[in-house]
């Protein structure tokens, strides 16, 4: 149905499909941990907003799964050399993963002041830590990260752990807490009511606000800098994958050259600028559900951002860039790529329909008096 080439841009789209999924869908309930001690105060009020992602969160994590299996099934080179490189990050993004679901079937267990509030802050760590991880990869990623094969496709890296806290990774880092600690926010203003919903909204326009001047240094730093790879020669899109068999180099400002190249591309970054401002102005005004999917829209752009910049590059070498990957040299083959594109025109829809089922039927906010009437069935 679709040359390989095609084929190789159509997963490309879908792997940013899944990572906006990812962030859009489980980034509400990671954004609530974030605030979790700080919104609510007393054991009522918290356990309104643990019980507002307490049931969907699980199935949220579902686009986490499909983004490392895409990674895995579509880009085996991508997800061969992040996964290594990235190991100790990956491990410390895991162990405060496995914080949220102990949290939030634990809290409930003991009464004591003590105990519960362990597990608000494990829930904290179990929202921050992964949310600020997932920013400075992104980060590594713009700035390239020095890596290379060798003849048999073995890599070698040149960093370790505290090598990708870097003042610009640690920068988008904090983009990535904001923006998520709005779209927290603003999913909170939807699902609570009454002193919390007052709360939430504050609390929205001003991580909006940071989101919206956050992302602008990011920005600016990006276009001040002499990030950028370029590819010279070698295969491009035609040929089989084969990372060694093009040449690059180091190109200050290679990660704006899209957008002169499609103009239109451009209203990206805009849509994620945008976005955040119209967070902060419209909340308490609009419909809160109308802001919500605005908060959707500018962590879309924010990833789109990304994907735009990077094009075709999907992980940088800042010290071999001829062993950067990219979409060309670091996918499966077209057999894999067109079977597995059959199976998400199969299963995907089926995703989407039962996750907006799960929401109809949870709709509505979750109030302290369900809480009081439900002691033994909520978090």
């Amino acid at each position: 149905m679709f040359d390989y080439d095609t084929l190789k841009v159509i997963w490309w789209l879908l792997l940013g499909t899944l990572l906006i999924g990812f962030a859009v869908m489980d980034g509400f309930d990671l954004g609530a941990g974030i605030l979790l001690p700080f919104i609510a105060r007393g054991d009522t009020e918290r356990r309104v907003v643990i019980n507002t992602v307490g049931p969907v969160w699980e199935g949220n994590q579902v686009w986490l799964i499909l983004g490392g299996g895409a990674i895995f099934a579509a880009w085996p080179s991508l997800y061969a050399a992040s996964f290594s490189g990235f190991y100790l990050a990956m491990l410390l993004v895991l162990a405060a993963l496995i914080l949220r679901p102990v949290g939030f079937k634990f809290r409930s267990k003991m009464p004591g002041t003590a105990w519960r509030n362990t597990w608000d802050w494990a829930l904290f760590i179990g929202g921050a830590v992964p949310t600020l991880v997932f920013g400075v990869a992104m980060g590594n990623l713009l700035e390239g990260v020095p890596f290379s094969f060798d003849s048999e496709m073995r890599a070698t890296y040149g960093f370790g752990f505290f090598y990708l806290l870097n003042p610009f990774a640690l920068l988008c880092g904090l983009v990535s807490v904001a923006m998520l600690t709005t779209h927290g926010a603003v999913y909170l203003t939807v699902k609570c009511e009454g002193v919390l919903l007052k709360r939430a909204r504050a609390i929205s326009r001003v991580a909006a606000v940071a989101w919206m001047v956050l992302f602008s240094l990011a920005g600016l730093w990006l276009w001040a800098s002499h990030f950028g790879v370029a590819i010279t020669g070698g295969a491009l899109p035609a040929g089989e994958p084969n990372p060694l068999a093009k040449t690059a180099v180091l190109q200050s400002g290679a990660w704006l050259a899209n957008y002169s190249r499609w103009p239109a591309a451009a209203l990206v970054p805009a849509i994620g600028l945008a976005a955040p401002l119209l967070v902060a102005w419209l909340s308490g005004i609009a419909n809160r559900l109308v802001v919500l999917v605005i908060s959707a829209l500018g962590i879309a752009g924010v990833i789109g951002t990304m994907g735009v910049s990077l094009f075709p590059f999907l992980l940088p070498s800042s010290s071999h860039p001829s062993s950067s990957l990219t979409v060309w040299d670091a996918s499966s083959s077209a057999r894999t790529l067109g079977i597995m594109l059959i199976a998400v025109v199969i299963f995907l829809p089926i995703i989407v329909a039962y996750t907006s089922w799960v929401y109809h039927v949870l709709r509505g906010p979750v109030t302290s008096a369900y809480i009081d009437s439900h002691q033994d069935t909520s978090y």
